[in-house]
């Protein structure tokens, strides 16, 4: 049986930005990107939240204001994401 992985559910922002769409995760500082596409924006965003997990670990800082342990790759992170239909 594999490792327990711990999961947080953070929301996303989804917004037009010009002809392309701007996410955020507004509870991370720095979490935004563009793209193309929501998907292309989507995708950006992660990686943003990658280098800022990566940058704060390596200074003992953890991820999310108010987490009781460190964040690492081993466990995942959920985004909820309202679509309109």
């Amino acid at each position: 049986m594999g490792k327990k992985r711990k999961i947080t559910f953070q929301p996303l922002v989804v917004e037009r930005s010009g002809d392309g769409f701007l996410v955020r995760c507004p509870l991370i500082q720095g979490a935004f990107a563009e793209g193309d596409t929501i998907a292309e924006a989507i995708f950006n965003c992660l990686d943003v939240i990658g280098m800022i997990a990566t940058y704060r670990k390596g200074r003992g800082k953890l991820l999310f204001d108010g987490m009781t342990e460190d964040f690492t790759f081993n466990k995942a992170v959920s985004f909820t994401v309202p679509v309109e239909v």
